[in-house]
């Protein structure tokens, strides 16, 4: 194993071990991320739901269905962290609200994202899931998480912001048919093209 992979995963435990804000967690630390120094994408989204805590895997549940899907890859490349690392702006579920899920704990993002993304040194492209991933990332850049989504033409093929693929974006989806029309389609060749490059 290189340096840099034994210096990745010994983090990755790290990060996977950290109980920083277990306080403030109705269902105790359980981090879920996913990284390799091979990744070629990166998807950062918002924090682990419910359903994913319980089950210990990332995005297995109805929201990863729908983002696989706009991805275009099969659940066997999803969880290859050789090709795609999965770093959530929290990386615990935070509990759930009225109206969803809780956002995300602050003190996640400032204190694992800077030591584990300059780990990725073969990322070809970074997707930003949602409203936490596009404030942290973009939110002096556009007026709003829509407009950072229309954008796509100016970020690919580096980066891409979407919405979050929770079903409670539905109406969002409907009100803006360009998404499934125009992105989706790039997004989709794009991500091909950047897995064959393995």
């Amino acid at each position: 194993m290189s340096r840099a992979a034994s210096g990745l995963l010994h983090l990755l435990q790290e990060a996977r071990e950290c109980v920083l804000c277990a306080k403030h967690l109705p269902l105790g630390p359980k981090p879920l991320l996913a990284a390799h120094p091979s990744s070629r994408i990166l998807i950062i989204g918002q924090a682990p739901g419910r359903i994913t805590h319980l089950k210990g895997i990332p995005w297995s549940d109805r929201s990863g269905d729908t983002l696989r899907r706009w991805l275009g890859i099969s659940p066997k490349d999803f969880y290859d962290p050789r090709q795609v690392a999965l770093l959530p702006i929290g990386l615990c579920y935070p509990g759930t609200a009225a109206n969803g899920d809780i956002q995300p704990r602050p003190e996640c993002a400032p204190l694992w994202h800077p030591q584990i993304l300059p780990r990725l040194p073969k990322l070809n492209l970074t997707i930003y899931l949602g409203r936490f991933a596009f404030e942290r990332y973009f939110g002096s850049r556009f007026h709003n998480l829509t407009d950072g989504v229309k954008a796509f033409k100016d970020l690919l093929p580096k980066q891409l912001i979407l919405p979050h693929p929770s079903p409670r974006n539905g109406p969002w989806l409907k009100r803006h048919t360009w998404f499934g029309k125009s992105l989706l389609p790039e997004l989709q060749d794009l991500v091909h093209q950047t897995l064959r490059k393995h």
